[in-house]
């Protein structure tokens, strides 16, 4: 079969569940990582054909991709702020919301990090990807990264030797940690916030594929993991250390206030690119 008259069966069977772009794009992406042929080179050699074996292949992507599994599991990679990360049902897949914190953790830093040698800490660290996207930018820091999860740990000690960067990677439950032993420059968390009483919203290709466990919180206690994080940064982070969230859209008001009584300076809340409260920054008073 020609992969052209291909391409148009396997659009037209995912458009009941994704729209019509994106169907188009997870071909394009599918094509290039099983066949290496891009957009253009189908465009420019359109008699080029599909053998009995690959169509079999392309079939059992399509359908778990009826069956909503991201494209991302299926294709065991991505791509996350201009860097390739590895990743599984152990791991969150990126999303283009940790690329703006990690572009403004990079942006407040521009100065200091040619100066001296930055200690970073990522807390829930998950695939890595805001730790090595850190450690690739700044490479004279000092990286540490965090995770409750071992299986995590070992998707992101992989995507650092990919990446080629130097991370310390510690399996450790933030919760019932005390003290973080060192002082560190920046902590920067993407941590666990989605409440139960949002589970509607997410789609089904998250709920049903990513892990729970870096995902949800109790409705009654959505900001533990905030509170827990900040309690330490107030231990270890180094006078004037910056401290930054990715956060609930619908709970800047509470996490302003929180950081507020625990007597952060200079608190601020940004939105990410579709409008949504999304990160903040503050800093430790000296």
């Amino acid at each position: 079969m020609k992969i052209k008259e291909y391409r148009t069966q396997f659009i037209y069977a995912l458009t009941p569940i994704y729209d019509a772009d994106e169907a188009e794009s997870f071909f394009y992406l599918i094509l290039e990582e099983k066949k290496q042929l891009k957009r253009i080179d189908l465009a420019l050699h359109p008699d080029l054909v599909f053998s009995e074996e690959e169509i079999s292949v392309w079939n059992s992507i399509l359908e778990q991709l009826l069956q909503e599994i991201p494209i991302q599991y299926l294709l065991g990679k991505t791509s996350f702020y201009g860097l390739d990360f590895e990743v599984n049902e152990n791991v969150l897949i990126p999303r283009p919301e940790t690329e703006e914190l990690v572009e403004w953790v990079l942006s407040n830093n521009l100065i200091i990090q040619e100066s001296k040698n930055l200690k970073i800490l990522d807390i829930g660290t998950g695939s890595g990807c805001i730790a090595i996207s850190l450690a690739k930018n700044i490479p004279n820091a000092k990286v540490f990264a965090i995770d409750v999860s071992e299986n995590a740990l070992a998707t992101a000690r992989k995507n650092a030797a990919i990446n080629e960067v130097n991370v310390t990677f510690i399996n450790q439950n933030i919760l019932e940690t005390e003290d973080l032993k060192q002082e560190f420059d920046i902590i920067v968390s993407n941590p666990p916030y989605v409440r139960n009483l949002e589970k509607e919203e997410i789609k089904k290709n998250v709920l049903e594929n990513e892990p729970h466990l870096a995902l949800f919180v109790e409705d009654n206690d959505a900001l533990i993991f905030y509170k827990k994080i900040a309690e330490l940064a107030q231990k270890n982070l180094v006078p004037n250390g910056q401290l930054y969230f990715e956060i609930n859209q619908y709970l800047g008001k509470e996490m302003m206030e929180l950081l507020e009584k625990m007597d952060f300076a200079t608190i601020k809340l940004r939105k990410d690119i579709y409008g949504n409260d999304r990160m903040m920054k503050a800093d430790l008073s000296v």
